[in-house]
């Protein structure tokens, strides 16, 4: 995994992780490992390119996600990514919808690691940027955890550049994908167990990360008061890594920083070992207004960027009225720039922070 710094990522989120949200993940945080929306080879292939491979040279550190089954068609889609500067390519092998399942790809190919093998070799032979697998821990009774490490076993031995596991199983049926993401509990023992017994391959655990004070502690690092878990989540987190377990090599977080994206403001400093002090709120703020009125001048309209702001400024004083603002105005025909000042005044008051 050249060049790239995994301790911290943003997990790829369908509808929320647009390029709109990593412009917004990039004020406040400069070296997050940021992820793109799922995209599938068929959409790549035969659909439009740009409009799903676009993205600003400021997101990066970026990884491209792809959905799909065929080797072949996953190295060609590929080498796309990379071609587009892409710093990663990423395999789906974890989300458990029916559409994701009708195409053979995402949680399913669990069952299949001979394929998901050979899909990453593919890749591998047709990039040079690291070729990376995000999954589960097992699909229905596919469970025990010597299964979920022979699968990696083939991984790792097929050139996975390294392994993201969502500390939970699917249910391919039962279950919808959101019940998929609460319903089955956390097992964050068995991707520790994974990262001992594979301690070559750079190993990430994501689900129910809900703060950066959780992350320090599955990195390894020191306590350290970072805020709080702002999530009214179905589950408690889990429990803390017992003595003498090897600390992971990276910690992915999904919804939190979705909902809350400030907690990513301290990231750089908590995370990465930063020693610039974390952006402040104006600072934040300005750089919206610059990336909204080029956005807005590109024909793009307010309410497809105001969507991802609404959390920005969860718990802190005028959050309210921001959201509240943005979601009565942003809709409007016509909104611009205008409506996102307006609902700034409401977090900055008199005075600029």
């Amino acid at each position: 995994m050249p060049g790239l710094d995994r301790r911290l990522a943003v997990a790829p989120m369908l509808d929320w992780t647009d390029r709109h949200f990593r412009a917004l993940a990039r004020l406040l945080t400069r070296q997050t490992l940021l992820y793109t929306e799922m995209v599938t080879t068929g959409a790549l292939r035969h659909g439009d390119q740009a409009r799903h491979l676009r993205f600003d040279p400021v997101e990066h550190p970026l990884a491209l996600q792809l959905g799909g089954a065929d080797p072949d068609a996953l190295a060609w889609c590929a080498r796309l990514g990379e071609d587009w500067g892409y710093d990663e390519i990423n395999l789906n092998v974890g989300c458990p919808s029916n559409r994701v399942q009708s195409g053979r790809f995402g949680a399913c190919l669990m069952a299949e690691p001979e394929l998901v093998a050979a899909a990453v070799a593919a890749m591998r032979a047709a990039v040079a940027v690291p070729v990376t697998v995000k999954t589960r821990i097992g699909i229905d009774t596919q469970d025990s955890y010597e299964a979920l490490a022979a699968f990696t076993d083939k991984l790792a031995a097929a050139g996975c550049s390294a392994l993201i596991v969502h500390a939970r199983k699917a249910w391919l049926q039962g279950l919808s994908p959101r019940e998929n993401r609460e319903v089955p509990p956390l097992r964050y023992d068995l991707v520790r167990r994974l990262k001992q017994d594979f301690p070559r391959l750079p190993i990430v655990l994501n689900g129910g990360i809900l703060d950066l004070t959780q992350a320090r502690r599955e990195l390894g690092l020191a306590p350290e008061a970072t805020g709080r878990a702002t999530l009214p989540l179905a589950f408690a987190p889990a429990a803390p890594p017992p003595l003498g377990a090897p600390p992971l090599d990276g910690v992915m977080i999904g919804r939190a920083a979705y909902h809350d994206p400030w907690l990513l403001a301290s990231a750089d400093q908590l995370i990465f070992g930063a020693t610039t002090p974390p952006p402040t709120p104006a600072e934040v703020l300005d750089g919206l207004f610059a990336y909204v009125a080029r956005e807005l001048a590109d024909g793009v309209p307010l309410v497809a960027m105001s969507r991802h702001l609404l959390g920005l400024f969860h718990g802190r004083p005028g959050a309210k009225a921001w959201r509240r603002h943005l979601s009565e105005q942003a809709h409007r025909p016509g909104a611009g720039l205008a409506v996102l000042q307006a609902a700034a005044a409401a977090v900055l008051g008199s005075g600029r922070e």
